[in-house]
């Protein structure tokens, strides 16, 4: 199981936000190329990364950040934020760009999501942000009425790499990952599935990666890793001993 630290950039710092509120931003960092060094040099090989300005504006925002970030980070970088057109995939790829994460447009144009998958094979990761079980878009101010189960069963063919899964009501408030969701989507859909929200502690990432078999492909996590309750390298071998 793959250990994703997370990166979210607004303004151009590292932050996290608490159930994706951006008046409720903490800081933890001005220069996120140093922060992506670190998590390198803990083992990391996977990061996460998130224009978070760039997920409201619908464009990108932070692009010297993430540009930064991939001049230092020598890893494989997923970004999302904001992604929604062929030219911003294609500026993202060919800037190396390992995985392109499209939530929004994923919903809105799931035509567009099959044609970059065709374009970039194994490149395009679904994000199902979901508040109560329903998909949440446009940096999770709205709510639509599509289950989360449904949205992923539309891109089962469509050769995306996997969907990644957000339960907004837990994340960046260290309350635990909401593993039974998670692996009940895993189960409902032959993709493989990335969580995300609320992991705040090596539990989290033991019991995740026990069910690597149902389709867990990783797990991201942030806050936990900014406020010292989880260790990453720990983290990171228990992910591989599992």
């Amino acid at each position: 199981m793959i250990v994703f630290p997370a990166i979210d950039l607004k303004s151009g710092q590292v932050v996290r936000l608490a159930e994706g509120d951006m008046d409720r931003a903490t800081v933890y960092g001005d220069d996120p190329a140093a922060q992506a060094t670190l998590f390198a040099d803990a083992g990391a090989m996977h990061l996460h990364v998130v224009d978070l300005d760039g997920a409201f504006a619908g464009e990108a925002r932070n692009a010297g950040a993430v540009r930064a970030i991939l001049d230092a980070f020598p890893g494989h970088v997923q970004l999302g934020g904001g992604i929604r057109n062929p030219v911003a995939v294609d500026g993202w790829f060919d800037l190396g760009v390992s995985r392109v994460v499209i939530g929004t447009a994923a919903l809105k144009d799931p035509d567009f999501v099959r044609d970059m998958a065709r374009a970039y094979p194994g490149g395009i990761v679904v994000a199902v942000d979901a508040r109560d079980g329903f998909v949440a878009t446009a940096g999770w101010a709205d709510v639509s009425d599509v289950p989360i189960a449904d949205m992923a069963r539309r891109f089962e063919d469509a050769g995306v790499a996997s969907i990644l899964f957000t339960d907004v009501g837990r994340d960046g408030l260290l309350k635990g990952c909401n593993i039974e969701a998670t692996l009940d989507l895993a189960r409902a859909t032959r993709l493989p599935v990335i969580a995300s929200g609320g992991v705040k502690g090596l539990d989290d990432i033991r019991m995740l990666a026990l069910h690597a078999n149902d389709g867990i492909e990783g797990v991201i996590t942030g806050r936990a890793l900014y406020d010292g309750r989880l260790d990453l390298a720990a983290a990171l071998a228990m992910a591989a001993e599992a």
